[in-house]
Parts: structure tokens; C-alpha cells; sequence
């Protein structure tokens, strides 16, 4: 008859290989899970400010003369669900040139 025993547990040296190739992949993800947020933003800020943008030439148009530099007078016209709000601070912090007629405040980080 054979008497060997079972192995019932993990061995240290498989042990240590588990968490050297989890460790691995951690150092490779989380960098590029935090820059994923910045960048999220920054692409936010730039659709909110062309949607803005959109909204004055569309107002223009229609009106044949330029809103004044307060987006507030675009809502609710324009903006039916709501002003865009910065991705940065979440306030209605755009407003808009009076010479270039174009959103230049809220640069991006």
C-alpha cells in the first residue's frame, strides 16, 4: 500500500510566486487607473465648453446679435437640462468672452 500523505495547504515557494505576479500587476494598473480621472476630466471640460460654444453660435443665429457674456441667459432655451458645470470645482464657472464670443475661462489642470 502507498502511505504518502496528501498535501493540503500551498507551499511557500508557490506562495511567494502568487504575490510577486500580483504585485507585478498592480504596479503596472494603478498607475494608469489615476491618470484615467484627470484625463476624464479634461475631455469633460472640453465636450462642456464646444456644447457652450455651440450654444452661443446657435443663439446668434437666431437672434442676430450675441448673448451677453452671463451663460444664464442661454438656459433654459439651450441648456434644457441644465447649465454644464465644470468637472473641476462642479460650479457653473464658464462664462464667455465678450470679444471672441467663445468660452475661455476654466482652462484645463
Amino acid at each position: 500500500m502507498n502511505t504518502r500523505k496528501r498535501r493540503t495547504a500551498f507551499s511557500l515557494l508557490e506562495l511567494l510566486a502568487v504575490v510577486t505576479i500580483l504585485g507585478i500587476i498592480a504596479a503596472v494598473v494603478l498607475p494608469r487607473m489615476s491618470g484615467a480621472t484627470d484625463m476624464a476630466k479634461k475631455k469633460l471640460n472640453a465636450h462642456n465648453k464646444a456644447v457652450i460654444n455651440s450654444a452661443v453660435e446657435r443663439y446668434y443665429l437666431e437672434n442676430n446679435t450675441w448673448p451677453s457674456t452671463n451663460i444664464s441667459e442661454l438656459s433654459p432655451t439651450y441648456f434644457p437640462d441644465g447649465i454644464p458645470v465644470s468637472p473641476h470645482d462642479n460650479t457653473t464657472s464658464y462664462t464667455i468672452d465678450g470679444t471672441t464670443h467663445r468660452v475661455d475661462n476654466n482652462p484645463d489642470p
